[in-house]
């Protein structure tokens, strides 16, 4: 039972857990965010482009999708139509929301930007980047995104445009939507 061979196999299996756990927690402090999966996302207020006031904690009970985008942004163009095709035009009218941050940019020029992308979520005004550094730390890059569950709690990051780890990332959402 305890052959060296099934020792081996255990210890290989071992070996791959533990190294997948390792590079998911290096691949977090590369990406310089702030926040982790399973953390309960941090509150924040955000006045939308439209004049309406967004507290991420009112929004319990929904899947929230934060993309931290800017103008200025190649990547973030890149996804932006992607997110707005493959996820906001199926689940807007579910329990389910996105919110685009833009970051470090006025009203005027966020309202630009979503009508140059062609986007009907919502995007948010982070003109000081106030929102951006409660999820990733100071000189981090923008493209990125935080998916919370019903319940508040981190579900996914990712960090630039991957479309293998965005249709991951699509398949979770459909999943928590319709938990």
């Amino acid at each position: 039972m305890n052959s060296p061979r099934n020792v081996f196999f255990v210890f290989l299996i071992l070996s791959q857990a533990f190294s997948l756990q390792f590079a998911r927690a290096q691949e977090v402090q590369e990406h310089q965010f702030l926040v982790k999966v399973g953390d309960m996302a941090p509150d924040f207020e955000a006045r939308l482009t439209d004049g309406t006031l967004f507290k991420l904690s009112e929004n319990r009970g929904k899947v929230v999708m934060l993309q931290f985008t800017a103008s200025w942004c190649g990547v973030c163009r890149e996804e932006m139509p992607h997110i707005q095709k493959l996820i906001w035009e199926s689940l807007r009218n579910k329990d389910f929301v996105v919110i685009g941050v833009d970051y470090k940019e006025d009203k005027l020029k966020s309202k630009q930007f979503a009508s140059d992308m062609k986007i009907s979520y919502p995007l948010a005004i982070d003109s000081i980047g106030e929102i951006f550094h409660r999820f990733a730390q100071k000189g981090a890059g923008v493209t990125r995104n935080v998916i919370i569950d019903k319940n508040g709690k981190i579900i996914f990051l990712t960090r630039l445009f991957k479309m293998d780890e965005f249709l991951d990332m699509k398949d979770l959402i459909f999943k928590a939507v319709h938990d």
